[in-house]
């Protein structure tokens, strides 16, 4: 293992490996091989290279370690406890169960120190591109020689099985294009899988792969060498490229009996075992949770992080002083505010003025707001013209243009979904991706990931509908908003019209607690009365509606809401009161107060909803599937007035279902 301290390094190391085992035996349950065969990795990082500080788990200027093989979380908890954070011996006791803060997996919110949710593999690959294109960005903006505010890396642990998603080597590819030379990636090749080998299904030579994607690498690593491993971590800093670091570990690293076999990736060593390996490693065999007191002091970086963090924040002191202008915007975006009066400035679209399609609105509504909120970064999954996402006079993201706020990702949705929950959870930065409402299921797990991590990211889905027209139904997203409604802590924001839209991205950029979809049309819509939507902001209003109790209701979403209009306007030419209820955002509206949403939907009436997607779960609205006329099929080729009229949905098509309705 070198000379890097060697006893206590060994000692050190083997307290690592055997804190994991014992809580997954304690848990039966978990990953030990992992743990076990990096434990010298981390130890090395964290006691060498890491900056960080445990009194303070948010401090901006830390270097981000990602765990992207969560998995392996009992490595994170052990370093994180040994190091100082705010976990105790319990908690790692306490693995795996109800209610302690170190569950199977690292969530973020949870634990201290946890930077990222990661254990669907490739993720964390993708959140620490995210994270060093975060650091790269505010660096540009605010970094002068005197005053280096943003100096730091972001390292990550990953493995065989992060390396095979694909949504690593979308983020892989997109990071050494743009040369992100503070991301520092060490790969666990164990050749060890659940199935078995790697070698089953991967062959691939990944450090050809990593050099073609422009990164620099260096190779067949022992993962047990610390000074070669020092060495390799220092020429990585030292290059302008991002850094793969590849590692020979064995999986279960001290165990007699299942070193380097499948049964230790994700099951416990079993008793015996246990106590084998203990002997093996000279560890006291009846004692669990073991820790020498001369390895906690060792390990311990609450002075070293303490001083690091107050000398930068006499270097923030320093920095506000000389700009007190940047440096009370710098605040201000650490704290994720917004700045003053920037509502004011959005733009309100006339009545009457020529009908414009909401993605077109949005991209107005982004220039507007560009200059106003200068941390907004962003861009497009190859689709810029289409999804109208282009800041105006800004640059380009890019290793000639650090500074830039614009980001080509390149056809990698999955990767720009991991990407923007990267540049969110850094910190300081509000990031938003765009593309296809259909190709949001090509980064569902990212999104879903923002929703449980409570992260403010802005989606914007264009082509919202079967009114995308002749792009036919493999591009026309039939059942995806639903689908997007069903994750938890999702906002999900279809709006009608120009304004509509304006209250739907003030509504995505005031939350700070979870991620906002924008679904926008690409037919161009009528624009209604400025005054009556800002009731989008309660998630649902009343549009339109006679006097009096109406008989009917007609709840709509999008495009559908003008579709609603024309039909009221046909039932009441037969006496029969009808309200429209434009109903942009379920979640926003679920949380008004109970008179407020009887109002908007009165309990007497009957409610029908329309709107050109799947039916299911808008009955939670109507009381009945029944009442519902959606689209429980795939759309078709043609100009979208076509598709809407052979598919019903035709003012006099509705008109003819609610009089059948009212009728029953």
């Amino acid at each position: 293992m070198g000379t890097i301290d060697s006893e206590l390094a060994r000692l050190s190391i083997n307290t690592i490996r055997m804190l994991a085992a014992d809580a997954v035996e304690e848990a039966n349950s978990g990953h030990p091989g992992a743990p076990m065969g990096v434990a010298p990795m981390a130890y090395l990082l964290w006691t060498r290279f890491l900056n960080h500080n445990p009194q303070d788990p948010t401090w901006p200027n830390r270097d981000r370690f990602v765990l992207s093989m969560g998995h392996a979380s009992m490595l994170l908890y052990s370093m994180l406890f040994l190091t100082g954070y705010d976990i105790t011996l319990d908690d790692i006791r306490s693995f795996r169960q109800w209610g302690s803060c170190t569950p199977g997996h690292p969530e973020y919110g949870e634990t201290p120190g946890v930077e990222a949710t990661t254990g669907p593999l490739g993720q964390g690959v993708g959140m620490g591109v995210g994270m060093a294109l975060a650091e790269r960005i505010l660096a540009n903006r605010h970094n002068t020689r005197e005053f280096p505010i943003f100096d730091h890396y972001t390292y990550a642990f990953c493995s065989d099985g992060d390396l095979m998603e694909g949504v690593a080597s979308e983020a892989a590819s997109l990071a050494g294009h743009l040369r992100l030379g503070k991301l520092i990636y060490f790969y666990d090749d164990n050749g060890i899988t659940i199935d078995g080998p790697t070698d089953l299904s991967f062959s691939e030579n990944v450090r050809k792969r990593f050099q073609a994607y422009g990164w620099h690498v260096q190779e067949s690593l022992d993962g047990n060498d610390l000074e070669a491993l020092s060495g390799a971590i220092v020429k990585a800093q030292r290059d302008k490229r991002p850094s793969l670091i590849v590692c020979r570990t064995n999986i279960a690293e001290g165990s007699p009996n299942k070193v380097n076999t499948p049964g230790t990736h994700g099951a416990p060593l079993g008793a015996e075992e246990l106590r084998l390996t203990k002997a093996n490693l000279g560890w006291p065999e009846e004692e669990s949770f073991f820790v020498p007191e001369d390895v906690r002091q060792h390990l311990s970086a609450l002075e070293a992080g303490q001083k690091a963090q107050e000398k930068w924040e006499a270097l923030l002191e320093g920095y506000c002083k000389k700009f007190p202008e940047k440096g009370a915007q710098l605040i201000r975006e650490l704290a994720g505010t917004l700045p003053e009066g920037w509502a004011d400035r959005l733009p309100v679209f006339e009545t009457g003025t020529s009908a414009i399609a909401t993605r077109s609105a949005s991209g107005e509504i982004i220039n507007t707001v560009a200059p106003l909120i200068e941390n907004l970064v962003g861009g497009s999954a190859d689709l810029t013209p289409s999804n109208n996402t282009l800041i105006e006079g800004g640059s380009n993201q890019s290793f000639e243009s650090p500074e830039g706020r614009y980001l080509h990702f390149g056809v990698r949705e999955h990767a720009m979904g991991a990407i923007c929950n990267g540049l969110a959870l850094h910190g300081g930065l509000r990031p938003y991706g765009a593309t296809f409402l259909v190709f949001s299921d090509y980064m569902r797990p990212s999104i879903r990931l923002a929703a449980m991590m409570g992260l403010p990211v802005i989606y914007i889905f264009t082509h919202d509908s079967i009114g995308l027209g002749e792009d036919g139904p493999t591009h026309q997203p039939v059942e995806q908003t639903m689908s997007l409604r069903l994750i938890p802590n999702m906002h999900v924001i279809r709006p009608a019209d120009a304004n509509e839209t304006t209250q739907a991205w003030r509504l995505a950029l005031e939350r700070i607690d979870g991620p906002t979809a924008l679904l926008l049309s690409r037919q161009k819509l009528p624009v209604l009365d400025p005054d009556r939507t800002t009731g989008a902001l309660q998630g649902g209003y009343i549009l339109s509606r006679t006097s009096g109790n109406p008989q009917v209701v007609l709840i709509a979403t999008g495009s559908e809401v003008h579709l609603a209009l024309e039909a009221k306007a046909l039932l009441e030419e037969e006496k029969i009161g009808t309200q429209v209820t434009s109903l942009p955002c379920w979640e926003v509206f679920q949380k008004q107060n109970p008179e407020y949403r009887e109002e908007v939907l009165p309990s007497g009436s009957m409610k029908f909803a329309l709107e050109a997607g799947v039916t299911l779960g808008w009955e939670r609205w109507t009381g009945t599937p029944a009442h519902v006329h959606g689209l429980d099929r795939f759309g078709a080729s043609a100009p979208y007035e076509t598709i809407f009229e052979e598919l019903g949905f035709t003012a006099e098509a509705v008109v003819d279902r609610v009089k059948i309705l009212l009728e029953e």
